[in-house]
């Protein structure tokens, strides 16, 4: 008599990291909040219909209420409605910088670990990145280009592309070694050597053979690389350089708090509160993926 009960459950890669990943409450909770932040913030302003430019002079810098659940600011504008609208493009900055840095972090580290000429100039011209004082330049390049792009692309969209553009080309230097090393060690592997053997084109072999393999350090970058993006743009904003005041982002509406945080101290609480969950979160998803990702650990 032969036992039919794992017939049908063929096990799978990815089902495998899932339930590796499963086993993370880290990696859960931080995936829960974080999905509640999405949710909140993309579709919180549908739910919560308060215009967050609405000026009521009367009701500025008051406290939580009925009426208003976060309180005001100095000109009576909604906090609530200020941090979901402010959610959004700090969410949107956060995704877009990282798909930036992804990318190019990526096909750098592809060619240097694949290609031994250009594994030099590669990763001096990564070096020099990692040597750069950061915040510095771009502090220095956000005052070259600024007036520039807003004249362009008008004052929102200008800083927006601004400010995307040059955290995600100052952020690949870290992917680009991950991906690196981990190109270096699978090129030398034996089903890469059986391709080249018959001829396969290097562009083939990167694409199809090495590419895949090596995924998953590139979704821990990923989803770190949210993170990051989210506070660069937060500190840049707090410095007064980001997005003008009457577009809100967290990091934004941390700088106009700040004045006033003997008056009204929650003005600075709750998007802080926002800006440190979704870092958390993110981070903590970031384990998960990273031990659930390890065939070392998976299966434990």
């Amino acid at each position: 008599m032969t036992d039919t009960t794992l017939e049908g459950k063929g096990r799978t890669l990815w089902g495998d990291v899932w339930d590796q990943y499963k086993t993370h409450k880290g990696a859960l909770v931080g995936t829960a909040v974080f999905l509640f932040i999405l949710f909140a913030v993309f579709l919180g302003p549908y739910i919560y219909k308060v215009d967050p430019q609405y000026l009521n002079i009367r009701v500025k810098n008051q406290g939580p209420s009925m009426a208003h659940l976060l309180g005001t600011d100095q000109l009576g504008r909604d906090m609530l409605a200020q941090v979901l609208h402010g959610g959004r493009v700090s969410m949107a900055v956060g995704v877009i910088a990282m798909a930036i840095s992804l990318l190019v972090g990526t096909m750098v580290g592809l060619l240097a670990g694949y290609f031994k000429k250009l594994d030099g100039p590669l990763m001096r011209l990564t070096d020099l990145f990692l040597a750069l004082p950061l915040l510095p330049l771009l502090l220095v390049i956000i005052m070259l280009f600024r007036d520039t792009l807003r004249g362009m692309f008008g004052p929102e969209t200008g800083i927006f592309i601004l400010i995307v553009s040059i955290i995600g080309a100052t952020s690949w230097m870290h992917t680009a070694r991950i991906v690196r090393g981990d190109v270096l060690a699978q090129k030398e592997r034996e089903f890469v050597l059986a391709a080249k053997s018959i001829g396969t084109p290097d562009r083939r072999v990167i694409l199809r053979h090495i590419l895949p393999n090596v995924l998953s350090p590139i979704m821990v970058s990923a989803t770190l690389g949210v993170a990051n993006a989210i506070i660069t743009e937060s500190a840049l904003s707090f410095l007064g350089l980001g997005f003008p005041s009457d577009f809100p982002t967290w990091g934004r509406l941390l700088f106009d708090g700040a004045n006033y945080m003997t008056l009204t101290p929650a003005r600075v609480v709750w998007p802080g509160l926002a800006i440190s969950l979704t870092v958390l979160s993110v981070n903590f998803i970031g384990d998960g993926l990273r031990d659930a990702l390890d065939p070392r650990i998976r299966g434990r």
